[in-house]
């Protein structure tokens, strides 16, 4: 799933997305609506790592995704 598709379907993705990063604010989510530049820097302040580190964690859960979308097309 690449990211235009993620935005797209936010609202469900957003579940899965709040599971994983569960420091983030109602406010910070309102903020990232979908933008992938915008949860990198809200992960990468409220967990204190690296920008590489939060882009690196953004980019395993869009795999995450993918693989989720893939099962569900296999039934």
């Amino acid at each position: 799933m690449n990211w235009d598709q993620i935005a797209g379907n936010w609202k469900q993705v957003s579940g899965k997305a709040k599971e994983k990063w569960g420091k983030l604010t109602d406010n910070d989510w309102t903020v990232v609506k979908g933008k992938r530049d915008q949860l990198i820097g809200k992960v990468q302040e409220r967990y204190g790592i690296a920008k590489e580190e939060a882009e690196r964690q953004v980019t395993e859960f869009e795999g995450t995704l993918d693989t989720a979308d893939r099962s569900t097309r296999s039934h």
